[in-house]
């Protein structure tokens, strides 16, 4: 794994990185406390978030201003010598991880250029908040322009990938996989970001381009439903591995011939938000049933938030035990935490993702940037199975039915 995601080398990355036999590293992304300053940065004249990320990140960029000295350029060029290097080797795995396009939307000069607006007098704007849109339309437009420039210097770099591939004629035998993660709020919904807001169609589904040399499908798009999860199913199918009992997703070889997928619905969401449902052209999004979103735990064996330890007094107002094993935990227990009914990634932020949607259902055909809810309550009937039906599959917590009020659906 070659990256420059900070997140992982924190107390919540869990040692995500030591899992793979070789890792390389490259900082200064967003408020990855790399360089040593104890003065306190300029931050000029601009506008957008405060927390405790932005000092770190203001003086990292001092020392990163031209495109060589961007992490993600130097995240890709060591991808490129890993290829250099391994060239006449096979049976390997790659994994270029970018944070880019990831906020803030900080971007070489020359990038920045092709997307400038001269008319544009107002504040710098790079870096939106996780809230509602309160800044000016000529603003908004501005932190649009950041990111076009952010995401040009993504596809640049993705082209050395593509160009080092036709180089080594690498297409006959190489299965490429490119992916991202989530999707970012640029001012649908009257929002910025994610997190505190639905997962919303922007947010939720991800851009995903693959090409597998088995197949040699090329130029074509799929309308089939896959998740991120079938990704390792179709790594390991594609080096002839087995996949493992509990493995809840599937390879993508259907999809890729004949746009069939393996999945008539699936899930996705986030821990302690809504539950959320795919199935046909309908989205269901579930909330809780009750305003305290309560009951809700977190299971682990590591104790952490994302970017830090439990703290004592943590631990102690939300005593631990340990719960039962689940399918996916290989038979071993983990410690069960209360988890406080909003999650406040730092002091004085709370993060509601129930603030604009509770519970509601889109029809994607009809109503393809989710601004109508539909009120159908057979259909919601109908949803709140097939969401039950997974949530079993997955041998979900007892109490998260509990919490989204579908106990009813247990029969």
């Amino acid at each position: 794994m070659i990256s420059d995601h900070q997140h992982y080398w924190e107390d919540g990355g869990c040692t995500y990185h030591t899992r793979y036999s070789s890792w390389d590293y490259y900082r200064g992304q967003e408020g990855d406390p790399w360089k040593a300053e104890v003065a306190e940065p300029d931050y000029g004249d601009r506008i957008g978030r405060n927390c405790y990320l932005l000092r770190p990140d203001y003086i990292n960029r001092k020392y990163i201003k031209v495109k060589k000295d961007f992490p993600q350029e130097k995240c890709v060029s060591s991808g490129l010598e890993f290829m250099d290097v391994n060239k006449d080797e096979d049976n390997w795995f790659l994994q270029i991880e970018c944070f880019d396009p990831h906020e803030p939307f900080y971007a070489p000069p020359e990038f920045r250029e092709m997307f400038r607006d001269d008319n544009y007098d107002g504040p710098h704007f790079d870096w939106p908040d996780y809230a509602a849109v309160t800044e000016t339309p000529e603003q908004v437009e501005q932190c649009r322009r950041e990111y076009a420039a952010l995401m040009a210097f993504c596809d640049y770099n993705l082209g050395r990938v593509l160009d080092k591939m036709d180089e080594m004629d690498m297409w006959k035998d190489t299965l490429l996989i490119v992916n991202t993660d989530h999707g970012f709020l640029l001012g649908e919904h009257e929002n910025w970001a994610k997190v505190h807001v639905p997962y919303y169609e922007e947010i939720a589904h991800a851009p995903f381009f693959i090409w597998d040399p088995r197949y040699g499908v090329k130029g074509e798009r799929r309308e089939g439903l896959a998740t991120t999860i079938d990704i390792p199913a179709h790594i390991l199918n594609f080096f002839g591995l087995p996949l493992p009992s509990d493995m809840q997703g599937a390879p993508l070889d259907g999809i890729i011939r004949e746009d069939k997928s393996e999945h008539e619905a699936i899930l996705f969401g986030m821990h302690g938000a809504h539950v959320n449902l795919v199935k046909g052209k309908y989205v269901y999004m579930r909330g809780p049933a009750n305003p305290d979103n309560q009951p809700k735990f977190n299971y682990t064996l590591m104790p952490t938030r994302m970017e830090r330890r439990y703290q004592l007094d943590q631990l102690e107002e939300m005593p631990a035990t340990l719960a039962e094993p689940f399918t996916f935990t290989k038979g071993i227990r983990t410690l069960k935490i209360p988890c406080p009914s909003r999650y406040e990634p730092q002091k004085g932020q709370v993060i509601n993702p129930f603030a604009l949607v509770d519970t509601a259902i889109f029809d994607m055909e009809k109503d393809p940037h989710q601004l109508h809810p539909i009120d159908d309550p057979a259909l919601e009937d109908e949803l709140c199975r097939e969401m039950v039906r997974l949530m079993k599959l997955n041998d979900s917590p007892a109490e998260q039915y509990v919490r989204l009020g579908l106990e009813a659906y247990l029969d």
